[in-house]
């Protein structure tokens, strides 16, 4: 692979739940493969076995795991602050190049090396999405911190063009930004012989995905739907399903598994800010039905059916439809595989790279406070790779 050279060491941040995970650790082993030194930090709970044996399958990859709160869980700000604290150690005995936080809150720790923050999601924009109405309250605190954090990084990407137009427009304005879309080896994902089921991937107790959707439509459809994801939020309690087949939570071999065989993937979800399911199904060759919101429309327009996201009829009728049309179905399934072959890890890997390489001539620059300056001129208007 041409281009920029990688950062000699990396300090990379993770947590094991959802998309996050899938990402870090791919981006992980590229750098590794690459001679890059990648100390992989993980907070927000225990990971599970696959998840380790993937870390230590991985080239120069270390792993350091916690299992400190997350800005966005309960009550969160003490596990906040000792997490902090351990991030800057690791930093010390690392020594990174560069520091690559996927968490938001951690930006404005004093850091010796320049500091990309990548906003994957946010409470913010997840509840304007979800919940339609003001935040409440209790996110102040949360608010100021995630907003303090962002505006201290030397750099905030994010996976799409809506994502980072959310971001900045709750959190901004941000001095440099990019949009860096997430990336799959079409090598692991791949179509297979397809069978007569419907496939959805998340976390089901997460409203953003929106599994109550599937539930509602699955009794009056002659395939069933399979829900693979992690059953239980954080207080423990798991949403009924009803006709919906859950599957629990798969490893990626099992899971890869599933989407060769599904020819339809459902994801009628309020709120995605990429979807690397969603990118998983297409490369597996799966005619794919999704949430009308404006990130799902930005990587899928032309590639994809669309459904309003409380339009159960229509969600009824494009999977009815879907079913007993195969032609049409084998079509959105060509569309789908095209356009995720557009979307591969080798490109986000080079994407990042470049980043990097820019953060690295550049510097760190002085954190910035609640009512500092964001600087202005040509290093603001750098838009790192295509922002």
């Amino acid at each position: 692979m041409t281009g920029p050279p990688p950062p000699g060491r990396l300090l990379l941040t993770a947590d094991p739940v959802g998309g996050v995970w899938t990402y870090a650790v791919a981006l992980a082993r590229g750098l590794g493969a690459r001679g890059t030194e990648v100390l992989l930090a993980t907070m927000g709970g225990p990971l599970h076995r696959d998840q380790r044996a993937e870390v230590a399958r991985a080239p120069n990859v270390e792993l350091a795991e916690s299992r400190y709160r997350l800005e966005w869980m309960e009550d969160p700000w003490d596990d906040v602050a000792r997490a902090g604290d351990w991030l800057l150690e690791l930093e010390r005995r690392h020594a990174p190049d560069l520091v690559h936080l996927n968490q938001l809150a951690f930006g404005g720790l004093p850091w010796r090396a320049p500091v990309l923050v990548v906003g994957h999601s946010c409470v913010l924009s997840w509840w304007q999405a979800v919940q339609a109405t003001p935040v409440p309250p209790r996110w102040t605190e949360y608010r100021r911190r995630v907003g303090a954090g962002l505006r201290a990084a030397d750099l905030v990407a994010a996976p799409t063009r809506a994502m980072l137009d959310a971001v900045e427009a709750l959190y901004g304005p941000l001095a440099r930004t990019a949009v860096i879309p997430n990336g799959r080896d079409p090598r692991v994902f791949r179509p297979g012989r397809k069978d007569e089921l419907i496939l959805a991937v998340g976390r089901l107790w997460d409203e953003a995905k929106n599994a109550g959707a599937l539930a509602r439509v699955a009794s009056d459809l002659p395939w069933p739907i399979y829900f693979a994801g992690d059953p239980s939020g954080p207080d423990g309690r798991a949403p009924a399903l009803g006709p919906v087949r859950a599957l629990g939570r798969l490893g990626p071999a099992a899971l890869a598994r599933w989407f060769r065989r599904a020819a339809v993937y459902a994801h009628p979800a309020r709120y995605e800010p990429f979807g690397l399911a969603v990118l998983e199904a297409g490369l597996s060759g799966c005619a794919l039905v999704l949430g009308d919101i404006a990130s799902l429309r930005e990587l899928w327009q032309g590639a994809a059916l669309f459904v309003h996201p409380d339009d159960t009829d229509r969600l009824r009728g494009l999977l009815r439809t879907l079913m007993l049309r195969q032609n049409l179905r084998a079509a959105f399934a060509e569309r789908a595989l095209a356009r995720a072959r557009s979307f591969t890890a080798a490109r986000t890997l080079a994407a990042y790279r470049g980043a990097y390489a820019r953060l690295a001539r550049a510097g760190r620059r002085a954190p910035a406070g609640p009512g500092a300056p964001v600087p202005t001129g040509a290093l603001a208007r750098e838009a790192a790779c295509g922002s």
